[in-house]
């Protein structure tokens, strides 16, 4: 029997999702809400995931507010857009977090930083904000940044084959990355886990 001490309340696990081009038809730089376009089957993954128990969190590098295309509040627009989506579905996101940084982008945002994948501040961030048992969570995305991300975090990476994920399966060694058509693919492999 497995028992917690009042002290110390059991992790979570957690599923990680990379947003432009894993979540939704990547874009290029989305900064207006209507151009965003969910892949098939995406709100039904995310319920399916809540539903068994894992907390789903968006990881989103947004360089362009570093580059100066569009402000962090058009960010949150998109992240308000999705929940509004997504509710009509029956579910939400847990949580999104951002990183507006890039070493090259104007100030205040032009920063080499730990939050960009594919270094794991934002997993860590979220991993202590929400109690997220790391080992036994999971980072779902289409960049080599998103794989890099989860590893560096003690995740587990899978990548999937939409958005830039075709290129990065090319630069990625088979062996060494689980490799999904889709999101929903992916979220069908965690559940069968569980």
């Amino acid at each position: 029997m497995k028992t917690v001490s009042a002290n110390r309340p059991e992790l979570r696990r957690a599923v990680f999702i990379d947003r432009d081009g894993t979540l939704h038809v990547e874009k290029g730089y989305l900064c207006h809400a209507e151009d965003l376009e969910f892949f098939p089957g995406v709100p039904q993954a995310i319920g399916q995931l809540r539903q068994a128990g894992f907390l789903v969190i968006v990881i989103t590098n947004q360089s362009g507010v570093a580059r100066g295309y569009f402000t962090l509040f058009e960010v949150n627009l998109v992240h308000r857009h999705i929940q509004a989506l997504l509710k009509r579905e029956g579910t939400t996101i847990d949580a999104f977090y951002v990183c507006p940084h890039h070493p090259e982008g104007i100030p205040p945002f032009r920063t080499t930083c730990l939050c960009r994948k594919g270094h794991p501040g934002m997993l860590l961030q979220a991993a202590a904000d929400f109690g997220i048992d790391l080992p036994n969570s999971f980072m779902i995305g289409d960049k080599t940044s998103d794989i890099e991300a989860g590893r560096n975090a003690g995740c587990r990476p899978l990548l999937v084959l939409t958005g830039y994920g075709e290129e990065t399966a090319r630069k990625i060694l088979p062996e060494n990355v689980l490799t999904f058509a889709d999101l929903p693919g992916a979220v069908e492999y965690i559940l069968s886990l569980s």
